[in-house]
């Protein structure tokens, strides 16, 4: 009889299985491009086989029992309330298995957090509706923008239906995308400007909530050269589909052609607009030390801290930022910005120090 069963069971559970089986890779994560991507994909995997070893154990023990020990073959319910060992074992063995998924996802979860030493510092601050970088020390700044064609978002006649679906990276296309070296720990300090926003990256394992006010980091360290591609990941508002993220992830010398010649573009676009005040290039380059007071520098608006600072003249201040002192680097690391530029930035913190 249970031989009979198993059979009907088998033949329509196999059919529905087959296209489950076939498209399961455009199911399941991406394939992960960073140590943490692989972590929390190994993570997902063991716990989606404890899942279903559970699932397996539980309803196969309970078909088993409905049909072994069903009435018509003879079986009387038994009568009783209680059983103290099957109580310990249903309490204990649960517990162990929670212990079993947790230990792993606490490691994980750990090193999410660990943006300790990074090679390279971003802060992305979203907006309705696009993202902007700064390359915190470096002193480049873009705003990154959707690329694909209005025009073609908007057509709603089938021709453009046709040619939305045969464009490609549709709605995940950028004007600038954001640029990396591989093997490299970049740390992404997350922020937003008007609503909440989230900054996700699938194939890197990141995803960061981008709130105003608040300043939040991740972390991420590429696997090898590529294009990557997310979007924002929270409801912010009538164009929220049209924030796509795209990271080129380069090989550390084209990396570094790449930031000197954007430099070379952010110098040129400041002395040309003259659009960076002193409040401008703090909240660029100045802000990553001086906001927390870390790595020495005074932090921003603290009195007792400036005081000693400014004590020795705005002639001595402009020296240290523009040749560096201490652990802070000549200009801040901003070293294509102009001199009046930097002596701007010194002002703004003096007077807010005073």
């Amino acid at each position: 009889m249970i031989s009979k069963w198993a059979r009907y069971f088998l033949a329509a559970l196999i059919p529905a299985l087959t296209p489950a089986v076939a498209g399961a890779e455009g199911y399941n994560l991406q394939a992960p491009q960073t140590i943490i991507a692989h972590e929390i994909y190994d993570l997902h995997t063991l716990i989606f086989l404890i899942c279903c070893a559970i699932f397996v154990a539980v309803f196969g023990t309970m078909t088993y029992s409905i049909i072994k020990h069903r009435k018509s073959v003879g079986h009387k319910a038994e009568q009783f309330h209680e059983n103290t060992l099957v109580e310990i074992i249903w309490t204990i063995v649960p517990f162990i298995i929670l212990i079993g998924m947790a230990i792993p996802a606490t490691k994980t979860i750990l090193a999410m957090k660990d943006t300790s030493n990074p090679d390279l510092t971003i802060k992305a601050t979203g907006y309705q509706w696009k993202w902007g970088y700064d390359y915190l020390h470096e002193g480049v700044s873009f705003y990154s923008s959707l690329a694909t064609p209005r025009d073609l978002v908007e057509d709603k006649t089938p021709d453009g239906a046709r040619k939305r679906a045969e464009h490609a990276n549709y709605l995940l296309e950028v004007d600038h995308p954001v640029v990396v070296p591989i093997g490299k720990k970049i740390r992404m300090i997350v922020t937003a400007n008007d609503v909440i926003h989230a900054w996700w990256v699938p194939a890197f394992g990141v995803k960061q909530d981008a709130i105003p006010g608040f300043v939040r980091d991740t972390w991420f360290r590429v696997d090898k050269p590529g294009t990557y591609r997310g979007q924002c990941a929270e409801l912010c508002g009538k164009e929220h589909g049209f924030m796509p993220i795209v990271v080129e992830a380069l090989e550390p010398e084209k990396f570094a052609l790449w930031l000197a010649e954007q430099k070379k573009l952010t110098a040129a676009n400041a002395m040309a607009s003259g659009s960076l005040d002193g409040k401008g290039v703090y909240d660029k380059i100045c802000v990553a030390c001086h906001a927390a007071g870390v790595a020495g520098a005074p932090k921003f608006g603290d009195k007792a801290a400036w005081a000693p600072r400014l004590k020795q003249g705005q002639e001595v201040l402009y020296t240290h930022a523009l040749h560096g002192f201490k652990a802070m680097p000549l200009k801040g690391g901003a070293t294509d910005l102009p001199d009046e530029q930097i002596k701007a930035a010194v002002d703004y913190l003096s007077a807010a120090g005073k």
